[in-house]
């Protein structure tokens, strides 16, 4: 598929998502999840009860791979910008971290997510929380405005990847922190994956190889880029996930295809400076 093509079938994707409140990514097994599933996802990923009860209801949509809130180390009085803000769960948990005097921008290119974050946000009375509209690869965000930037199972989505690190790194402050967590691949998806949509928004296909990753933050001027954390997709996930039953395929083949994945794809969390 060309940009623009993957561009528009994920907006159309999360715009779904958006409207029925379910989960698409890793690792739910389910895009129609209870609030049920999403809080046990959402604390298999390293949300604790605490942050759940703190934000307002229906920010959490469970389409998160781990918590990069837990490993920002935010400070009262930072700026904060999320890449891909969805609901807005994570901003509204960094809200509450930066404190008043501190500011959180999310950015989302679906409408349908704004919509509902915006929603969210006067719910919970988040007066330093702002979200705006625009992609990932053209932040509507100002040079060096941002003393961290996140990011949670989005930058794989986006078909420029390279680009998304690029608009990070202009976007951070001279000694900023970049703190993401996202899908990656330890070797080549099988063609019938790569080629689905289904498994593109499922945060799936679009995922790139893990070393294409993170050359991909260094070559943005990024440095001290680590691997804090990895974890394989679980092959249970594969099997049930949405995406999976929409590539009709028989179950013998599902499995063959399910174990391959097993061993390719993986959740990491990602941390990497902009130096003074």
């Amino acid at each position: 598929m060309k940009q623009e093509e993957i561009k528009k079938s994920v907006r159309d994707g999360y715009a779904r998502i958006a409207k029925t409140a379910g989960s698409c990514c890793f690792p739910s097994a389910s895009c129609c999840g209870s609030e049920q599933t999403v809080k046990i996802i959402s604390r298999d990923i390293g949300y604790s009860d605490e942050d759940l009860k703190n934000v307002p209801e229906g920010a959490n949509l469970g389409l998160g791979c781990g918590n990069p809130i837990a490993l920002a180390s935010l400070r009262v009085g930072e700026t904060v910008v999320d890449l891909g803000s969805g609901a807005g769960f994570d901003c509204f948990l960094a809200g509450r971290q930066v404190g008043h005097s501190g500011r959180v921008i999310g950015v989302d290119m679906t409408p349908e997510m704004l919509d509902k974050a915006r929603q969210n946000a006067r719910k919970g009375g988040y007066a330093n929380v702002e979200f705006r509209l625009g992609e990932i690869e053209n932040l509507p965000v100002a040079d060096n405005i941002a003393d961290i930037i996140i990011s949670n199972c989005v930058i794989n989505l986006s078909p420029d990847k390279g680009r998304v690190f690029q608009e990070a790194f202009r976007v951070l402050k001279p000694g900023g922190r970049l703190m993401v967590s996202d899908i990656v691949l330890l070797k080549p998806l099988p063609d019938i994956v790569k080629a689905s949509v289904e498994a593109y928004i499922g945060c799936v296909s679009g995922a790139d190889l893990k070393d294409h990753y993170l050359k991909a933050i260094r070559e943005a001027g990024f440095q001290d880029v680590q691997i804090i954390g990895e974890t394989l997709f679980p092959i249970q996930d594969l099997v049930s996930h949405p995406a999976a039953t929409n590539l009709s395929l028989g179950s013998d083949t599902l499995q063959n295809v399910a174990e391959q994945l097993s061993a390719s794809i993986v959740s990491i969390k990602v941390s990497a400076v902009k130096k003074k």
